[in-house]
């Protein structure tokens, strides 16, 4: 007897098994602007290797197995050990086989930051905690170049594309992956707080410009505690803070005096590990100058909140792919959700803020590379230090209210764990509160303000300039005259204020420069208009060409992979 109820129909899986590049022609155009042309055959295949549902699949059981912490061996000796399942190695092996995270450093070639920027962009689409070790891996390298010696036995496998999962001392790896711990129990984002000591010792490694210390005090969070190395700040006996490269594995051969107490039990970013860890006299190397500390672990974090930015673009894209891809074959009263016009109004607002978002990252992985050698650009500076914190601010923020929105288009089908938007709703929020908090980057763009004045009157004249005589855009600018003119310290009260509209006026200054009309006016239409505040959709679609809008966002018609 045949006991089936019904016949399942009107079902829309996720979309799947497409080259993540080829379905965005934005990205593309983008890249080819930026002079990186040539790196467009590697990221088709990185891609199409990223868009396969096995890659998704993957990335699904590595949140769902999550790290293990293994303290102790069979036999009782103290090991640390970080496991993982073995679709994590899988891919940082694919992360890293690539070449992306070192391609900005082994390589000269203009253009080579905006590649690197799309790897990350495509990668944080189907897996974001891998992006976590290999961001600070990536940003510890400029800080490492400054210490020859340093560089000297660690730049090679830095740059190496190859994945070493094993757990040894860094001269036996071909490759290796760094982490960073700043944050303290008592102090959180106020590292001038931190009292982890370092107590130099009396022999010398590698040459005068990494002094031996030994460690002890203790990291609240520890980011990536398998890594194999650490930047650490800590106290010296002069009173002045100091960074630290502190290994997993000491010079000897004896696993370092780093005690992993717990891993953290976090919201999202399951994949990935984060640990609290206690230094009982762990041996580490001075990087940089003594009592400059916070400056060298903050040049880090500028790398790793430009890549804050990266992973949220890339969340607000995987969630409106497949809201739009979802919408477009979902019937619902007797038509596809996507031709239904309030449901047309909410993807158009996700399809501009996705793309505001990507040319605002694209713009600042650009200046990372002006501002580079030995003439920096000093516009690309300004907006290197002036728009990177405000960029994580917004952009992060917007990026967990789009996860939100992307996942009510599946409605319950989008709440479920098997639903990738599920995941990626608990993943948004990390970027808001990793490498400091929005007020964090809020007070540091007015700080930027206050103390660099020239950088702010470059970026000023270049917000100018690209207003033209649009009078929206004139209006707004002149909102922002008073956190120009000063004194910032008076104005710490509107700080995310201040952030937000100049993040705004930028996202619309490029694109009127480098998008489509309809892109622009749409996004000045109903970010400068009279209805600019609430939620997703919350617009008049008359002000837009929804359909190009869309058209762009995803092809209607996406090329299959390879």
């Amino acid at each position: 007897m045949d006991w089936s109820t019904h016949t399942v129909s009107n079902q829309v899986d996720e979309l799947r098994d497409v080259d993540l590049l080829a379905i965005d022609p934005a990205l593309q155009q983008h890249l080819q602007r930026l002079g990186a042309a040539w790196a467009l055959p590697g990221l088709h295949a990185y891609g199409t290797a990223l868009g396969r549902s096995e890659t998704f699949a993957q990335a699904a059981q590595a949140n769902a197995a999550g790290p293990v912490l293994q303290r102790f061996d069979a036999r009782g000796r103290r090991i640390d050990d970080v496991r993982f399942h073995p679709d994590w190695h899988a891919l940082l092996t694919l992360l890293r086989g690539q070449g992306w995270m070192a391609r900005p450093f082994a390589d000269r070639r203009p253009g080579r930051w905006a590649a690197a920027a799309a790897g990350m962009l495509l990668h944080g689409q189907v897996e974001a905690g891998t992006l976590c070790p290999a961001t600070m891996t990536q940003a510890a390298i400029p800080v490492l170049r400054r210490a020859p010696a340093l560089w000297a036995w660690l730049g090679e496998r830095l740059l190496e594309a190859r994945h070493d999962p094993s757990d040894r001392p860094i001269d036996a790896k071909p490759s290796i992956w760094l982490g960073m711990g700043m944050t303290e129990k008592q102090g959180g984002s106020d590292v001038r707080a931190n009292t982890t000591t370092a107590t130099p010792i009396a022999t010398q490694v590698g040459g005068a410009d990494s002094a031996e210390a030994l460690l002890r005090g203790h990291k609240w969070f520890y980011s990536a505690p398998s890594s194999d190395a650490h930047l650490v700040v800590a106290r010296t006996p002069e009173g002045g803070l100091s960074c630290y490269l502190v290994p997993r594995w000491r010079p000897d051969g004896q696993r370092n005096a780093v005690r992993i107490q717990r891993l953290k039990d976090k919201l999202g970013n399951r994949s990935n590990a984060s640990g609290e860890v206690e230094f009982e006299d762990a041996w580490g190397l001075r990087v940089g100058a003594p009592g400059r500390g916070i400056p060298t672990i903050l040049e880090m974090a500028t790398h790793t909140r430009l890549n804050c930015v990266l992973g949220s673009t890339a969340l607000m894209r995987a969630g409106l792919v497949q809201a739009l891809a979802y919408a477009r074959q979902r019937q619902a009263f007797g038509r596809p959700l996507a031709q239904q016009p309030l449901m047309r109004s909410v993807l158009a607002d996700l399809a501009l803020e996705s793309e505001a978002a990507l040319v605002l990252a694209l713009r600042l992985a650009q200046a990372f590379e002006d501002a580079e050698g030995p003439v920096p650009d000093p516009l690309a500076r300004a907006w290197q230090r002036l728009m990177t914190p405000a960029a994580k601010l917004w952009v992060c923020k917007r990026a967990v209210a789009q996860a939100g929105e992307a996942l009510e288009v599946l409605g319950g089908n989008g709440y479920v764990e098997e639903s990738s938007l599920a995941r990626l709703y608990r993943e948004a929020p990390v970027n808001s509160v990793w490498e400091g908090s929005g007020n964090v980057m809020a007070l540091d763009l007015l700080r930027a303000l206050g103390r660099e004045r020239e950088a702010a009157q470059r970026l000023w004249d270049d917000l100018a300039e690209g207003c033209g005589d649009e009078p929206r855009l004139r209006a707004a600018l002149h909102t922002l005259a008073p956190a120009w003119q000063g004194p910032t310290d008076l104005l710490e009260g509107q700080a995310r204020r201040i952030t937000q509209r100049l993040v705004l006026l930028a996202q619309a200054v490029l694109l009127r420069r480098h998008a489509p009309a309809t892109v622009a006016e749409g996004f000045i239409a109903t970010r400068f208009g009279p209805d600019t505040a609430g939620i997703f959709g919350a617009l008049d679609p008359a002000a837009l060409d929804v359909d190009a809008l869309l058209d762009r966002a995803l092809p209607e018609t996406p090329p299959a992979s390879a």
